[in-house]
């Protein structure tokens, strides 16, 4: 992503939303501006992971990312991947960074090792149905006693 995505604020709709937002909440218009623009660059790298099995890519092309007032306004699945060692980075930091991620990806993933982690195993499975089994019959009875 280059650049931070602020909206533009010359809009007459946005300049009433913000002064409700300041007098109505006491929300610094630069608070709200930076708060939308970090929910818009998520909304966007997120769209590159849509299921489990899914990965990508995110590479936020411009210094402002790193500084904390935009990163803490960042979803948190988002920050931990934004260690002191990928921010700040130079364009061939970057691909160098991407090649080594896209070819360990590349290597085949055998089933077993997702077992326990992203898929369930038989026994976590049974476990599971048992315990949705359970708790329904609860709730039969709660319906019942009120």
């Amino acid at each position: 992503m280059f650049g931070v995505p602020y909206v533009y604020t010359q809009s007459k709709v946005l300049k009433a939303r913000l002064e409700y937002l300041r007098d109505t909440f006491q929300i610094k218009e630069n608070d709200f501006l930076t708060f939308d623009a970090m929910r818009h660059a998520a909304q966007c790298v997120g769209r590159a992971l849509r299921g489990k099995t899914d990965y990508g890519i995110m590479c936020f092309a411009d210094k402002r990312f790193a500084r904390m007032d935009k990163k803490g306004k960042l979803p948190k699945w988002i920050q931990e991947q934004m260690g002191s060692d990928v921010l700040n980075l130079s364009t061939d930091e970057c691909v160098q960074i991407c090649k080594r991620f896209l070819r360990k990806m590349a290597q085949p993933f055998p089933r077993e090792d997702q077992l326990g982690l992203s898929l369930l195993s038989s026994e976590q499975l049974q476990r599971e149905e048992t315990q949705s089994k359970i708790e329904h019959k609860i709730q039969k009875v709660e319906v019942a006693i009120n």
